[in-house]
Parts: structure tokens; C-alpha cells; sequence
């Protein structure tokens, strides 16, 4: 209903249905299809990390885009496929609105972008190196900082570890199931 300038991608709701899925007997692994613009850090950092800590394995797959926040949910799986047509915007943290000039406002969102950057480079086979190379380039982006990173490019940066779409990803899914049932009760992987 809001113009396309809008984000209006909301993510709070998945957090209770990741928990059912974590809780659930009868679910045995996790499938991410993303096609998303981004949307709010918070929530999808949270999500993120809901997922990392999931037990069961998961398999995420980028589809059109994993812009943004998309990045580390994709990232957050325990394995990752990006199409060869899909693409991943890395940015730095924006705000809309009203922002109050007081470095404390600086300082938080410093933070908020260790918080992202860590995440992404724990939970993928990128260098911090390279990511803040890619967050802060100028000049490939329209009036911005950022880059815009194609499938094959996203896997070669280590953003995601393989290339390929739902086929590939569901053998890969089940293949993790496959082991994961392997694993003793009680122990983690």
C-alpha cells in the first residue's frame, strides 16, 4: 500500500515461526528463499542470528536479490546458494527520518554497523578486508557508497558458498538432514 520509496518489509513475524520450526518434531531443516530490498537492521539481524543459532540445518537461497539486511540473513545459513542472476547490495547502515546530531547518534550507529559487519564476515567465508572494501566503495552505486555484487561474484567473495537455485539447494538441505540425524542426541555439531 506505501509508494515503491517505501521499505515495507517487515520481519517480526518470523521470529515466532522460526522458534515453532526449532521446537518442531516433524520439521527436520530449514529452506531460506530470499528476494528481498532490505528492511529494518534490528529485525533482521535478529533474525539472522535466530537462524545461526538454529540447530537443525539450514540452506538459504538468493534469489532475485539479497539486498541489504538480506545479506546477513543469507549469510545465516548453514549452507548458501545465490542464483547466477541474483544479486547482493552491500551498503553501509542508512537511517530515514529524523536523526539528532549529537555524536552519541554517530556512536550508535558505528555499532550498529560492527554488529552487521561482524556478523557477515563470522558467518560467511569473506575477509573483513574485502567486506569494508565493498561496503565503502565509492562511485558504483548512483549517488551512494556501496556495491552491488552478482551471483558468481558473491561466491567467488565468499558471501555465499555456492552457486545454484532450488534443485541444488534441496539436495543440499537433505544432504545435511541426512547428517545432522547422524549426530548423537544431546551434541551439537
Amino acid at each position: 500500500m506505501l509508494p515503491p520509496q517505501n521499505k515495507t518489509t517487515k520481519y517480526e513475524h518470523i521470529m515466532p515461526q522460526l522458534v515453532a520450526i526449532e521446537q518442531s518434531q516433524d520439521i527436520e531443516g530449514l529452506l531460506l528463499l530470499l528476494n528481498t530490498v532490505g528492511g529494518d537492521v534490528e529485525a533482521g539481524l535478529a533474525i539472522a542470528e535466530m537462524i545461526a543459532s538454529m540447530s537443525k540445518p539450514s540452506v538459504s537461497v538468493v534469489l532475485g536479490g539479497g539486498h541489504s539486511i538480506g545479506v546477513p540473513i543469507a549469510t545465516s545459513a548453514t549452507y548458501s546458494f545465490i542464483v547466477e542472476s541474483a544479486s547482493m547490495t552491500i551498503h553501509p547502515i542508512r537511517l530515514t527520518g529524523l536523526v539528532i546530531g549529537a555524536q552519541s547518534s554517530f556512536d550508535y550507529l558505528e555499532k550498529m554497523q560492527d554488529r552487521v559487519n561482524n556478523f557477515v564476515v563470522a558467518h560467511s567465508k569473506i575477509t573483513e578486508k574485502k567486506w569494508k572494501e565493498l561496503l565503502f566503495k565509492t562511485g558504483e552505486l548512483s549517488r551512494d557508497i556501496g556495491t552491488s555484487v552478482i551471483g558468481k561474484d558473491a561466491v567467488r567473495l565468499g558471501l555465499t558458498d555456492s552457486l545454484g537455485g532450488i534443485a541444488p539447494a534441496m539436495a543440499k538441505l537433505q544432504e545435511l538432514i541426512s547428517a545432522y540425524k547422524k549426530v548423537p542426541k544431546g551434541l551439537t555439531q
